[in-house]
């Protein structure tokens, strides 16, 4: 009797290591910048326990050079990547095996910026005017056709690169507006250095709406297991968040106690509504419809399949 009560407890014992070795498949996750209010999530499916409920390790790793992720991601470095939605088309056209499995932002966050009381109070008034920017590409297009609604050709304007100091140098007056700051950030550190500013929104202005921000994989690994229990994790995440804003806002600085500030609270709180309540739904039309805008804007050779650039997966 004591030989088949201790094999029972050995069994028992492997039965359970096995399922707590299943319980903790690794995952990495690269963002696409520092950790910050755009990845709230994350940190809340972490804090949560929503991705170990899942079975998940997930380790978010935020990138040395940003301008790599996607190609750290299609070589296996990264089982999964934040990443821009109109980038994604770019990065495929290049050749990159990227393919979208989820949102995380729902909405686009690029702006067009400028003071609250300065002179632009239309986009018809950037005419002669200098706009700053950080990078071009989808920026250009994007404020091209901006300025096409009004009747402005982008050569009507003068575009100055100002790295990433778009704040600064709209309120030290290098510029008269600034091209591809976030709407969930920038405004409100120009608040918070004594600057209102206003901001004029693509999606308003001629430009297909899209993600801000998704999350990609390589080709290859877009039938893993691991990656529907993980969007079904962000799924709770971002609900709580919906639900529970306050008690979200506490985790987050728990876990990074750093960005407990009035920027990144604000930012907090402005990213709420944006973030996708359905990370794994994809909708087709949208994607066809900006796929046709990238090629149209000539940044791309011609608009590819939605199967191409974005899964949904089940």
């Amino acid at each position: 009797m004591k030989r088949m009560l201790l094999a029972f407890a050995i069994a028992i014992s492997a039965s359970m290591n096995a399922s707590a070795t299943h319980a903790a498949e690794k995952l990495t996750v690269m963002l696409e910048w520092f950790v910050n209010p755009d990845h709230a999530p994350l940190v809340i499916a972490a804090e949560n326990g929503y991705f170990k409920a899942a079975g998940l390790d997930v380790e978010l790793v935020p990138p040395a050079d940003p301008s790599t992720v996607p190609r750290l991601v299609a070589a296996g470095q990264a089982d999964i990547g934040i990443h821009y939605q109109p980038n994604l088309y770019l990065d495929r056209a290049a050749g990159l095996p990227l393919k979208r499995i989820g949102t995380l932002v729902e909405t686009p966050l690029n702006t067009v910026t400028v003071l609250a009381d300065g002179p632009i109070k239309s986009l018809k008034d950037l005419r002669g005017k200098k706009v700053g920017f950080s990078v071009t590409g989808f920026e250009d297009a994007m404020l091209k056709r901006m300025l096409e609604g009004e009747g402005i050709g982008l050569t009507e304007v003068e575009l100055i690169n100002v790295n990433f100091a778009l704040s600064p140098s709209l309120i030290g007056g290098k510029v008269d507006a600034t091209l591809g700051g976030f709407r969930n950030f920038e405004l409100t550190q120009m608040r918070i250095e004594g600057h209102e500013g206003r901001s004029f929104f693509p999606e308003e202005h001629g430009v297909p709406v899209y993600d801000e921000l998704i999350f990609v994989t390589r080709d290859g690994l877009a039938t893993d297991p691991r990656l529907p229990r993980f969007l079904e994790a962000v799924e709770k995440a971002a609900i709580f968040l919906t639900n529970h804003p306050d008690d979200a806002w506490k985790l987050f600085i728990k876990a990074y106690p750093n960005l407990d500030d009035p920027l990144n609270r604000q930012a907090f709180t402005d990213t709420l509504p944006r973030f996708a309540k359905r990370p794994a739904a994809l909708d087709r039309g949208r994607y066809q419809r900006f796929g046709e805008f990238m090629a149209a804007s000539g940044l791309i050779p011609h608009a590819p399949p939605v199967d191409d650039v974005a899964i949904e997966i089940r």
